[in-house]
């Protein structure tokens, strides 16, 4: 099967979307820089999978690297690019960081495959709609001011994509514009692994459940939702990640809507923060230490999705509800409390 490129794939949705695209029968080649992610988890992924993938260590932001890489590996056909910084909050304080990181590495990317036919399937995000003026947002959602920088670079990123697209032939690209990526691999051997303090909800959830962080703070308790916090669509990453082979695919035999698309991927259903924190502690039987906080900038009050196209067209539907999220999750945080990894 064909030979796909996987940028950021030793990361939480990479490294679940090489173990989808080896159990689909493709042969996933990895890069990653490494700046947010851990080499074991390549062995991690050999464990399930039986097989290590290919990895090359280097950053995408490096346009001399990247070309030789290119020039060396002819065979690959596919590209599903992860590489990016991805923190809303962070990017609010670090814009520079963001703006860098996430366009240098996309038209170094680009640039090195001008004139090669390739499929290239772009991790975009929800953000790109704003506050929506309904719900569920639909694809053909008018696309807002960010509300953070690494919204905006998501925005900025599609747009060049699409541009692109339209002005060299050799591109087919589909976007996938997600919502909340949380849960882990059933096999508990691979999960989100963040660096330091994390960045997203359910990690603080599973650090503060086993004893890592003192408490989780709610970021926000006034909003005007039913319980004031913020309303999210959260998808297991596993299903995540076969949204990326499904995606892969169409674009392997033709998608009727032109070489340049976008689809939402989602559950199309809303939890709140407290939902969610409430559906952890069910599924996990441990009573969570939060509190609730000031309100944190570039946040979205309520945003899920309308994944009609996606089923019709995509052939994918999410299959695993909030209670595999959950269970998932703090089955992978038990494992790295009995096996650390970094």
């Amino acid at each position: 099967m064909s030979k796909i490129l996987v940028t950021g794939g030793t990361g939480f949705i990479g490294s679940h979307t090489v173990v989808e695209l080896h159990n689909a029968g493709y042969t996933p080649v990895i890069i990653d820089n490494l700046s947010n992610s851990n080499i074991q988890i390549l062995d991690q992924i050999a464990k399930i999978t039986g097989v290590r993938p290919e990895f090359h260590e280097f950053d995408l932001c490096d346009e001399a690297k990247t070309h030789a890489f290119v020039q060396a590996n002819p065979d690959i056909t596919g590209i599903i690019h992860f590489a990016a910084s991805k923190a809303v909050g962070e990017s609010v304080e670090q814009p520079l960081k963001y703006y860098h990181n996430n366009f240098f590495s996309l038209i170094n990317l680009l640039n090195a495959y001008r004139g090669k036919p390739i499929n290239f399937v772009f991790s975009s995000s929800c953000t790109v709609y704003g506050e929506p003026d309904t719900l569920p947002v639909t694809e053909a959602a008018p696309v807002k001011q960010a509300a953070s920088p690494y919204g905006n670079t998501k925005q900025i990123s599609e747009e060049i994509l699409a541009e692109i697209s339209a002005a060299y032939g050799n591109y087919n690209t589909i976007a996938l514009r997600y919502f909340n990526p949380v849960g882990a691999h059933s096999s508990a051997l691979i999960g989100e692994l963040p660096l330091g303090v994390p960045q997203n909800l359910l990690p603080f959830i599973t650090q503060t459940a086993i004893g890592k962080r003192e408490k989780l703070t709610v970021f926000g308790g006034d909003y005007d939702t039913p319980d004031g916090s913020c309303i999210r669509d959260y998808i297991h990453v596993v299903d995540l990640a076969k949204a990326h082979v499904a995606a892969i695919r169409l674009l392997e035999k033709g998608n009727p809507n032109g070489n340049y698309d976008v689809f939402n991927v989602g559950t199309g259903k809303g939890y709140s923060v407290l939902e969610a924190i409430a559906a952890f502690e069910k599924a996990s039987g441990q009573k969570l230490n939060y509190v609730i906080g000031p309100r944190r900038d570039g946040d979205i009050i309520r945003v899920w999705g309308d994944v009609t196209k996606s089923t019709a067209q995509l052939g994918w539907k999410a299959e695993l509800g909030i209670d595999e999220m959950m269970a998932s999750a703090w089955a992978w945080e038990k494992y790295l409390q009995e096996n650390p990894i970094g």
